[in-house]
This record gives structure tokens, sequence and C-alpha cells, in this order.
């Protein structure tokens, strides 16, 4: 069981810190909504540590010795870290879905660019579908299809966010829009880099982006309707939350450059109430034949790992210490003057 202080604490840290989950876990029924909190806390509190440091390659790896400690039954004397040691005993969480997720922020760390929408989605599964599947865990929910489905929302909410934080992210130094689409529209990804601009190719990509996340919300409609009949209209809500945002961009004129889509109180409100609205409905709908497509190539590894509690997690692998060992040269450079600083002056 998680220690109610060290929840109080994972609560307080999603209220600022995921604004948009915490207004659709107040659907979750309460068995689940304290275990999804402190899960979505040691989620955030990996991202920040990673995204906060300077030394991001060192961070990774103290993010890993983390996850060793919490699987180890020792966790680190910090509140998420306790409460993730907590969700591991209670639910048997699978390392593999976790160790996806630092993966991924370890690409975040090195700065990694994604050529292809395939690329895209794979990190796009690490960061949020396994996610995904941890809540699916937490639901003690281990079918198959279920699972893809659940990972297909994850894709979707990632491209969401992507999509809407196109220029943030680019006056940042980074850039997650597949680089074969800048290059096919004829945008060159060094000279955006340098001078993030809204053009007809940026909008027109946008859209393109939003329209794949589109095409994952619906998929995981039919998965949401095989969760337990009190967690739906939780998941429901969430995805129309994440959806909502994609909303705001179409609304901004496909624009993520000169402005940042944001949603409000009341949108929040309303979504939530479609979340239960649609969650009513499939009770008396059939099951929908989509819920048996294939999960994204992309994230059946994850589907695998969660279905089959006895999968054993990947090792901490040598492509990892590959990209950990670039990225402690790149910012010993860094620091002896001998690169250009990964966030452009301005």
């Amino acid at each position: 069981m998680i220690n109610p202080g060290d929840m109080a604490h994972c609560v307080e840290s999603i209220r600022h810190g995921s604004r948009s989950f915490h207004a659709a876990s107040r659907l979750l029924p309460r068995r689940l909504r304290d275990p999804a909190l402190a899960l979505y806390a040691f989620c955030r509190l990996a991202d920040d540590a990673v995204d906060l440091q300077s030394a991001k390659a060192d961070a990774v790896l103290r993010l890993h010795e983390r996850l060793d400690r919490a699987y180890a039954g020792r966790p680190e004397n910090a509140p998420a870290d306790r409460a993730f040691a907590a969700i591991i005993e209670d639910f048997s969480m699978p390392r593999a879905l976790p160790e996806a997720l630092l993966e991924g922020l370890a690409w975040d760390a090195g700065e990694r660019r994604y050529q292809t929408l395939s690329e895209l989605r794979g990190y796009s599964a690490r960061v949020a579908s396994a996610v995904g599947a941890m809540m699916c865990v937490l639901m003690r929910v281990r079918d198959a299809d279920a699972l893809a489905r659940a990972c297909d929302l994850g894709v979707a909410m990632q491209l969401t966010n992507i999509s809407r934080d196109v220029g943030e992210d680019a006056r940042e130094g980074r850039l997650y829009m597949p680089v074969d689409w800048l290059t096919e529209a004829g945008v060159d990804p060094a000279e955006f880099l340098e001078c993030p601009r809204m053009s007809p190719e940026i909008a027109l990509l946008t859209r393109r982006l939003l329209t794949e996340a589109e095409r994952l919300y619906l998929r995981s409609e039919s998965g949401i309707a095989a969760l337990p009949i009190d967690c739906r209209p939780g998941i429901f809500a969430a995805r129309f939350i994440y959806a909502g945002i994609g909303s705001e961009v179409r609304r901004n004129g496909h624009d993520p450059i000169r402005a940042r889509a944001r949603t409000g109180r009341t949108q929040k409100l309303g979504w939530l109430m479609l979340g239960v609205l649609r969650a009513g409905i499939t009770t008396v709908m059939p099951r929908s034949p989509v819920i048996h497509a294939r999960p994204l190539q992309e994230t059946a590894f994850l589907v695998e790992a969660a279905a089959k509690p006895g999968v054993p997690a990947a090792d901490w692998s040598e492509a990892i210490y590959a990209t950990m060992a670039s990225l402690k040269a790149r910012e010993r450079e860094r620091s002896q003057g001998l690169m250009q600083p990964a966030r452009p002056a301005r």
C-alpha cells in the first residue's frame, strides 16, 4: 500500500505538473486513482530529472539506478520512488515498461532526431504508450488486444503534444517532426531550428501529424470499451482532453509557432462530461471489431511485456550505453567551448 504522506505528495506533483491527467483522474475509481496518480508522479519525476539537468547522461543513468532500487524493494528516500515501489509490489509491474520509458528519456537526452513517422512512433511508444500499458496493469488488464489499443492512445497523445509544441521545441533546439516530412515539404531542418517561422508548409505538416493522431484516437476507443466499466469514464475523458488540445491547434490555423494551444477549465469540464457519456454508451453497444487490430509495430514489445508478466525486461542495452557515451562526449565538448550550445541564443 502507498503511504498516505507519499500519496499526498504525488497528488500535488500531478496537480501542478500534468493538469490534463489530473482533470481526467477525477473520474477514475478510488482503487485506481491513487496508484495512477502515483505512477504519473514517478514518470513526471523521471522526465524532470533529465529535462532540468545539464548533465543529462548522468541523470538518465541515475534514474536507472533508482529504478533498480525500486525493484529491489529499497527505493530512494523520496515520495514518488517509495510510491512507485509500492506499485511494483502490489501490481507486479513488468520492469520492461518503465525501462522503455527511461529509454525514451535517454533518446531525449541525446537530442535524437526522427527521420520517419515510424521512428517518431517508436519514440512515442516509449515516453507515452509505456505509461498507457502501465495504466492497464493498474487496472489488472492483461488482454493483448486492450493493451494494443492503450498503446495506440499513448502514441496519439504524444503526437498531439508534439504538434502543439513545434514552435516551443524549436526555440529550445529540439525537433520531433519527422525529418523526411520536412524535407519533402521543402523545409530545411537546420534553418527551421535557427529561425522557427510559421509557413504554409509547417501548417500542412502539423495537420498531417494531427490526422495521424486522430486515426489512433479512434482506434483506441474500442480498447477503452474493453476496460473495467468504472475505469472507462476517466480514460475516455483523458482521450477527449488530449484530443481537444489538437482541436485548439486546428482552431489556430495549424499554427504551433506563434501561439501555444491552450485549453480552459470549461472545456475540460465539457470533456469530462463527454467521457462519462461515452463510457455509458459502451455498456449497451456491441464490441467493435477494431479491438482485434494488430498493435502498431512500434508498440508490439510493450504489449508482449504487459500481457505476459513472465517476460524478462530487456537489458540496459549496449545501444543505450552508446547513447550515453555519445552524450557525455558532447557535454564535454560543450563545456570546453568546442560546440555551440544546444539552445540557440535569442
